[in-house]
C-alpha cells in the first residue's frame, strides 16, 4: 500500500505536473472550456445562479459545494459589499465566502465618473504645484533679467536673447506676433525727448489724432445712446409708428455696437504707443543700437521700473497662486466635479475646465474646446491615438486626469490596479508582517504596517506602467511581503520576465514557474501587452485574475477530491498546503474543521480536544505551532511531512477503503469540532 507520506510528497514535488493531468481529464477540461466560453455572457447575480453548470463550477473552486443547494444565502454573498465591514459576506466567520465573493465584480465594481477621489486630489495637487511653480518661475525670470541685463551692450543682443526678450515684452505689454522684432529695435534706439526719433516720429505723432477720433467715437456713442431712448421711449406714445421705431432702434444700436468698438480699437492703440514712449525712455541705446562708453543698458531706476511693471503683467498668475483665491478654486472644483456627467458639461463648466487645464499649466484662454475635447476623447493605451500627436505632456497628464470614452461619455478610471485588489493587497501585508513580529512587538509593528500600507495606496495611483512599477523597488518589495514571498530572493529582472509574459498563454514564462504566485501578481494588475496602464475587457463578472484564480481554484480542488477518494490523509495535506499562507491566527486554523483535523494530527491531540473552551484550544494551538512559520514553505512541507507520517500511524497505513470520515470535514459535517467551537470563534470574531 501507498502510505499518505509518500503519497503527498510524490504530489507536492510534482504538483504542476499533477495539475496538468487534471486539467487534461476530460471532465475537467469540458467543464473549464464551458465555463471559459459562457462567463462572458453573464449580467447579474441571477444569469449567473441560473446557470448550472457556471455557478457549480465557481463553488466547486472555493471549496462550496456542499452549499451549492443555498442559492438565496450565496445571492446576499455575492450581493455584499466587500469594503464595507459590516456587509454580510464580512460578518461570516468562513473565510471562503468572502474569497467567493471577491471573486466577481457583482457589487463594488468601479463606477464610471469623471474623476475618482484619487484623480480629483491628484489634480488639486497638480493644480496647487503648477501655481507655485509658475510664481517660482516668475522669480527665477526677474532673478535671470537682473543678473544679465548689464551684461547687454545692444539692442540686438537683448533681442537676440530669448528669455531677456520675452521679460521686457511682457513688462511693456508687448504682443511679439503683431510686432516685427525690427520695429522694436528701433524703439529700443529712439529718444523719446528727441522730436526726431523713430517712435515720436512714427508712434507718438499719431496721438493728437487717435486722441480726437477717440473723442469723436465717445460723443457718437453718448448721442447714439440718446437716439436709442427718445426712439424707446416714442414707442409708448399715441399714434406712434412702432415698427419704423424698432427699425431706427436696430440701426442705432448698430451704430453703437461700431462705435464701441471702435473706442476699444483707438484706446489699445494709445495704450501700446504709451507702452512704446516708455520703452524707449526705459532704455539708453543710441540711434546705432550701441550703448555710449561707460553706460549700462539700463539706469537703475529703470531696471527697478521694469521689474515692477513684469510683476503687474502677471498679477493674474500671482492672484491665482494667493492662498485665498487658490483655496477658493479648490472648493469650487471639489463641488463642480461631482456633477460633471459629460465631456460637453465638462467644457461648460468654468469652474472644472478652467483649473483642469490651470493644473497642467495650460491656458484656457488660448487653447481650444475642440482640441481638449479630443484630448479627453483619446485613447491613452493607444500610442497612436490624438492626444499623443500633439507632443505635449501637459494634454497627456490632462487626458490621464479624467475618464471619458472615445464618444464623451463617463467612463472608468484608468489605474494601474482596482480599488479592490489595492485594499486586498495592503490588508495581506499587514496581515503578513505581523506573523512575523513577537507579541510584544505587535503594536509598533502594526502602525508601521498600516504607514507602508497607505503610501502603497498612495503610489499605486500615479503608476503608469509595469516597468514604472518595477523601478520602484519599495513598492515591489510590499507586493512581494503580502503574497508571502521574500524580497532578497526576487530579482528585479526575474519581475520583468514575469510582467512581460503573456498570461493568456499557458507556455509563458509566468505559466510555467513552480510557483503560481508571481503570475497572481501579475494579473492583479492592469497592463496591456506593451506593459502600460489599459482598461482591461472584464469576462463578464470577472477581470482576468478573478477568473484565473477560479480555474486554477478548480484545479486544485479537483486534485485534492481525487486524491481524498484514494486517501483523505493526502487531501486534507493538500489542503492545509493551499491555506496556510492565509493563516493569521490559531482562531482561523480552530474555525476550519479541516486545518483544526490537521493540527490535532500532527501533535497527536486527541479530538475531544474539539470539546474544549475555545481560548484554551487556542493556547494549545499556539503552545504546539508558531503560526509565522506557516509562511515560510519549507516549514509547512517540514510540519505536513510529521502529518503524513502521524496520520498513517493513527490510520494503521490503511488506505483504498471506503469513505473515511475525514471526507465530513470537507462536507459541513459536525465531526472535528464541535458546533459550541464555531460559536465560540463566531463571537470573538464579532468583537
Amino acid at each position: 500500500m501507498v502510505t499518505t507520506y509518500f503519497s503527498y510528497n510524490y504530489i507536492t514535488r510534482n504538483l504542476k505536473q499533477s495539475l496538468t493531468r487534471i486539467e487534461q481529464q476530460p471532465d475537467v477540461a469540458r467543464e473549464a472550456a464551458y465555463y471559459k466560453a459562457n462567463i462572458g455572457k453573464v449580467k447579474s447575480v441571477n444569469d449567473f445562479m441560473k446557470d448550472y453548470r457556471l455557478y457549480h463550477y465557481a463553488m466547486k473552486a472555493y471549496g462550496l459545494e456542499d452549499m451549492a443547494y443555498a442559492k438565496a444565502f450565496m445571492k446576499k454573498v455575492l450581493e455584499s459589499d466587500l469594503s464595507d465591514a459590516t456587509s454580510f459576506v464580512n460578518k461570516l466567520v468562513d473565510k471562503r465566502y468572502r474569497e467567493f465573493a471577491a471573486a466577481f465584480s457583482f457589487n463594488g465594481t468601479a463606477t464610471p465618473v469623471a474623476q475618482s477621489e484619487d484623480q480629483t486630489d491628484e489634480t488639486i495637487g497638480l493644480y496647487t504645484a503648477t501655481k507655485k511653480s509658475q510664481v517660482d518661475a516668475l522669480a527665477d525670470d526677474t532673478n535671470y533679467y537682473s543678473a544679465q541685463i548689464g551684461n547687454i551692450s545692444t539692442a540686438d543682443q537683448l533681442l537676440n536673447n530669448d528669455r531677456l526678450r520675452n521679460y521686457v515684452y511682457s513688462a511693456f505689454g508687448i504682443d511679439e506676433s503683431k510686432w516685427p522684432r525690427d520695429t522694436i529695435s528701433q524703439v529700443l534706439r529712439s529718444d523719446p525727448s528727441d522730436p526726431n526719433s523713430y517712435v515720436n516720429t512714427t508712434f507718438a505723432s499719431q496721438l493728437p489724432g487717435l486722441n480726437a477720433q477717440l473723442a469723436q467715437a465717445k460723443s457718437d456713442v453718448s448721442a447714439t445712446n440718446t437716439k436709442i431712448a427718445d426712439y424707446s421711449a416714442q414707442l409708448s406714445q399715441p399714434g406712434a409708428d412702432v415698427p419704423q421705431l424698432k427699425v431706427q432702434i436696430l440701426v442705432e444700436k448698430y451704430h453703437l455696437e461700431s462705435y464701441t468698438k471702435s473706442i476699444s480699437s483707438l484706446n489699445d492703440q494709445i495704450a501700446t504707443i504709451g507702452e512704446f514712449v516708455d520703452l524707449a525712455g526705459a532704455f539708453e541705446f543710441s540711434p546705432d543700437g550701441s550703448l555710449p562708453s561707460g553706460v549700462s543698458a539700463q539706469t537703475a531706476a529703470n531696471v527697478t521700473l521694469t521689474k515692477q511693471r513684469f510683476d503687474d503683467s502677471k498679477s493674474a498668475v500671482y492672484a491665482a497662486a494667493s492662498p485665498l483665491n487658490e483655496a477658493l478654486a479648490i472648493t469650487q472644483f471639489r463641488s463642480a466635479i461631482l456633477k460633471v456627467n459629460s465631456l460637453q458639461a465638462f467644457v461648460s463648466t468654468p469652474a472644472v475646465y478652467n483649473f483642469a487645464l490651470g493644473a497642467v499649466g495650460l491656458d484656457p484662454g488660448t487653447v481650444s474646446q475642440a482640441t481638449v475635447k479630443a484630448v479627453l476623447e483619446s485613447d491613452l493605451s493607444d500610442l497612436k491615438s490624438y492626444v499623443y500627436t500633439l507632443k505635449d505632456d501637459r494634454y497627456v497628464k490632462l487626458a490621464r486626469a479624467f475618464n471619458f470614452d472615445a464618444r464623451g461619455n463617463l467612463t472608468t478610471p484608468l489605474v494601474a490596479q482596482d480599488p479592490a485588489e489595492v485594499l486586498q493587497i495592503a490588508k495581506d501585508y499587514v496581515i503578513a508582517v505581523l506573523k512575523q513580529a513577537s507579541p510584544e512587538q505587535q503594536k509598533a509593528v502594526r502602525e508601521q504596517a498600516q504607514k507602508d500600507a497607505t503610501s502603497y495606496q498612495e503610489a499605486i495611483a500615479s503608476i503608469d506602467s509595469a516597468s514604472e512599477l518595477l523601478a520602484n523597488r519599495k513598492m515591489v518589495d510590499f507586493i512581494l511581503v503580502a503574497k508571502g514571498l521574500d524580497p532578497k530572493k526576487v530579482s528585479t529582472d526575474y519581475l520583468k520576465k514575469i510582467f512581460a509574459s503573456d498570461l493568456n498563454n499557458p507556455k509563458s514564462f509566468a505559466n510555467t514557474q513552480s510557483d503560481p504566485r508571481f503570475a497572481e501578481i501579475a494579473s492583479s494588475f492592469n497592463f496591456d501587452s506593451k506593459g502600460n496602464v489599459a482598461r482591461l475587457a472584464m469576462m463578464g463578472p470577472q477581470k482576468q485574475d478573478q477568473f484565473r484564480d477560479t480555474q486554477a481554484n478548480y484545479l486544485e480542488q479537483s486534485l485534492e477530491q481525487q486524491q481524498g477518494d484514494t486517501n483523505p490523509g493526502v487531501r486534507l495535506a493538500l489542503y492545509f498546503k493551499r491555506k496556510a499562507g492565509e493563516i493569521t491566527s490559531a482562531y482561523d486554523i480552530l474555525a476550519d474543521k479541516a486545518l483544526s483535523e490537521v493540527f490535532r494530527t500532527t501533535f497527536n491531540l486527541p479530538d475531544s480536544m474539539a470539546a474544549m473552551p475555545i481560548d484554551q484550544q487556542a493556547k494549545f494551538v499556539d503552545r504546539f505551532m508558531k503560526i509565522k512559520d506557516l509562511s515560510d514553505p519549507a516549514k509547512v512541507e517540514k510540519l505536513l511531512g510529521r502529518f503524513s507520517a502521524m496520520y498513517d500511524i493513527r490510520n494503521s497505513q490503511s488506505t483504498g477503503q471506503g469513505q473515511s470520515p475525514l471526507l465530513d470535514l470537507f462536507q459541513g459535517a459536525s465531526s472535528g469540532v464541535s458546533e459550541s467551537t464555531f460559536l465560540a470563534i463566531a463571537k470573538l470574531r464579532s468583537h
